[in-house]
């Protein structure tokens, strides 16, 4: 006689099933109130578990800089020592360009940040799932910058945020604040800082451009600390000139840091409920 079991065989079961299946007894393939609950509570477990993993949402908070400068070296490091962070745009240009390299920082207070997820999950209870940065693009309105052209520049997380933003602009620079000969002495850390990622500047002089950065550890332990933190932009090869407006901008175009994060329970809730559940039809399974 053929045994058909419409579900996996535990050889414990099995055994019982063809016992009862000789001829003259009532074929069973699971012991009474065994099998087919159990299923069945398993099935339940996965359907809500994928419930639960799906309906976690995370939430986005974006901020906005609380300080922001271009450095230039000039076409002969003549304004190496000026200051520029009163202005309208900020700047990236290689070294070896036409009017010289340009570098740009900015800095941002995470603490409104840490207070609103707090508020939204509970202090602790989240976790960063990403942070973006948007940048507007600018034209080309001063002669101090290289012309707009495309290429690759570089983000990276300093350690040291206390730089000063300083007055001077484009047509008028300053000496109260940092200057690339400053953050080339005082404000890069080799050894501390972190890179958060290269990215492609399509050479646009307008829209507005998102980049993912990569989550290092301490732009995680920034965002979680609610610190400040200071992001400073470079080129990445050797033809990339790229400007875009600066926190003095209006209409949505100044830079915006968009942190992305999710409730911390979700994972152990979820676990939990599996575990109970798991148990429940072990206790089942074995009475």
């Amino acid at each position: 006689m053929d045994y058909f079991l419409p579900y996996p065989a535990n050889p414990e079961i099995l055994a019982r099933s063809m016992e009862l299946n000789q001829p003259g007894r009532k074929a069973e393939a699971f012991p009474s109130g065994r099998g087919p609950s159990s299923i069945r509570m398993l099935v339940l477990v996965l359907a809500i578990s994928c419930f639960l993993t799906g309906s976690v949402a995370g939430a986005s908070v974006t901020s906005f800089p609380i300080a922001d400068a271009f450095v230039a070296t000039g076409p002969t490091n003549n304004l190496s020592n000026n200051n520029y962070g009163g202005g309208g745009a900020l700047a990236v240009a290689a070294p070896g360009l036409t009017n010289g390299e340009f570098q740009s920082v900015l800095k941002f207070d995470l603490s409104g940040t840490r207070n609103s997820l707090d508020a939204q999950y509970g202090a602790g209870q989240w976790s960063v799932e990403g942070v973006s940065l948007q940048l507007s693009s600018s034209p080309h309105n001063n002669a101090i910058y290289n012309d707009v052209a495309a290429g690759l520049f570089g983000v990276s997380l300093m350690q040291n945020n206390s730089w000063v933003e300083g007055t001077g602009n484009a047509s008028n620079p300053a000496n109260n604040g940092i200057t690339y000969n400053t953050l080339q002495s005082s404000f890069i850390n080799p050894a501390l800082d972190q890179p958060l990622g290269t990215f492609s500047f399509n050479g646009g002089t307008s829209g507005s451009n998102v980049y993912s950065l990569t989550l290092s550890s301490g732009l995680t332990a920034d965002v979680l600390a609610g610190g400040v933190l200071s992001l400073r932009l470079y080129a990445a090869d050797d033809a990339v000139s790229y400007l875009f407006s600066s926190r003095s901008a209006s209409g949505g175009l100044q830079p915006q840091l968009t942190i992305t994060a999710v409730p911390e329970p979700a994972v152990p809730l979820l676990l939990a409920f599996a575990a109970g559940a798991i148990g429940l039809w072990r206790r089942r399974f074995a009475s």
